[in-house]
């Protein structure tokens, strides 16, 4: 009987599976702050310390003032992977990722506006603090390069074109404080 009482904790504590947290939803707070543009991300833990991600923003508004008119209109795609030293969704990480945006911004210094296609990759890093067991604040940030096709008006209505061509970009990017949904 006593070897009935110790072994039988032992075989409960071990029928009780854990879960864990497999994917997640999130929206980057910063993004917001850059003239509402719109975004989320979902990820999926594939291993212990992997998730692939994949995102969108979309930004389709302008703003006209006394000092004219001002956007920062995108469209934008990027799909990746994250590496977690310790476990997913849970302290540091470090990711890649390619991506693709449509855009097209001015008028916050000069009335030129420049409209393009950029494709690209890029890499970031951050840390992701647990606030409850289903929710995570991220903060991150990173960098991304490419190629982009663009065009330059002399203003965002009049299609007097200054400059237009391809050329190689490197950028900021990923400037991050999401808020994460896990499960």
């Amino acid at each position: 009987m006593k070897k009935l009482l110790i072994i039988l904790p032992i075989l409960l504590c071990m029928a009780i599976s854990s879960h864990a947290q497999n994917a997640s939803v999130s929206t980057n707070v910063f993004g917001y702050a850059d003239l509402l543009t719109i975004n989320a991300e979902a990820s999926y833990a594939f291993a212990r310390h992997w998730t692939a991600n994949a995102g969108f923003q979309y930004n389709p508004w302008s703003f006209k003032g006394d000092w004219g008119e001002a956007r920062n209109e995108r469209r934008t795609i990027s799909a990746g992977a994250r590496y977690w030293p310790w476990n997913i969704y849970s302290g540091w990480w470090i990711s890649g990722k390619a991506a693709w945006e449509e855009y097209n911004r001015g008028g916050f210094r000069s009335p030129e506006t420049e409209e393009g296609d950029a494709i690209g990759v890029g890499a970031s890093a951050g840390y992701s603090l647990m606030l409850h067991r289903n929710i995570n604040l991220d903060f991150g940030m990173g960098l991304w390069g490419g190629h982009k096709k663009y065009t330059v008006y002399k203003c965002p209505t009049c299609g007097k074109v200054v400059d237009q061509g391809e050329k190689t970009f490197f950028l900021p990017s990923d400037v991050q404080l999401s808020v994460v949904f896990t499960f």
